[in-house]
Parts: structure tokens; sequence; C-alpha cells
């Protein structure tokens, strides 16, 4: 599967991003999709991701009550609705694909994520 994330930008602090995360293939539906990032200066972390249906989902706390994860098969798309920025949220966002789980080992050793997009930046103002 191949994957393009998009929706990046410069938002101020409070405001609301949404990165969408589109991917080629028929099989879509049968791929966990995690969004991973990038800060200046620090390794990639991970985010969020969804399972093969919107009840399977993970969030990084920092994230946890500000972020939504969710996707439309239909669409081939995963969607990551962004609200009440901060500054420290200012990264490149990736998007990766895998035959995986959705949770915090995946998400930490990235164990079977084997597609990513190119990223897109998110650049929070204060």
């Amino acid at each position: 599967v191949q994957l393009q994330a998009s929706g990046g930008g410069l938002v101020q602090a409070g405001g609301s991003v949404r990165l969408s995360c589109e991917a080629s293939g028929s099989t879509f539906h049968w791929y966990v999709i995690g969004w991973f990032r990038e800060a200046p200066g620090k390794e990639r972390e991970g985010v969020s991701c969804i399972g093969l249906s919107e009840g399977s989902t993970w969030y990084e706390d920092s994230v946890k009550d500000r972020f939504r994860i969710s996707r439309d098969n239909a669409k081939n798309t995963v969607l990551l609705q962004m609200n009440n920025l901060k500054p420290e949220d200012t990264a490149v966002y990736y998007c990766a694909a895998g035959i995986t789980s959705c949770d915090y080992d995946v998400m930490q050793a990235r164990y079977g994520l084997d597609s990513w997009g190119k990223g897109t930046l998110v650049t929070v103002s204060s």
C-alpha cells in the first residue's frame, strides 16, 4: 500500500488542523494505520493508531484528549483531527500502514508498519 499524508500547515496555539492519510490499493481495510511525528532535534514518536475498526484506537498520552483518529475504508482514508494545538505539537507528521495491531508496543517499536508516506509539516505558533 502507498500512502500520502496531507493537511499540514501553520496554525496558532489553540487552533485545529485535520491531517489526512490517503492510501492506494484495494486492501486498505486490512491495514492498521499509525500516525507518527518528528519534531526538530527529537526522535520520531507514535501519536495515534487505528485498527481495522474504529473501536480499536490508541493515543499517546499528551494528545489523548485533543486528537481523534478515524478511518473511512470506502475512501481509503484515515483522518487525524487535532484540536487545541500547542507549540510542542510542531512536527512533521507521518502516516504508516501495516498488517499488525494497534497498541502501545507496536507504536513504540513500529513493528509491522512497513509502508510509510511522506510527511506533512504542522507548525503551531504561540
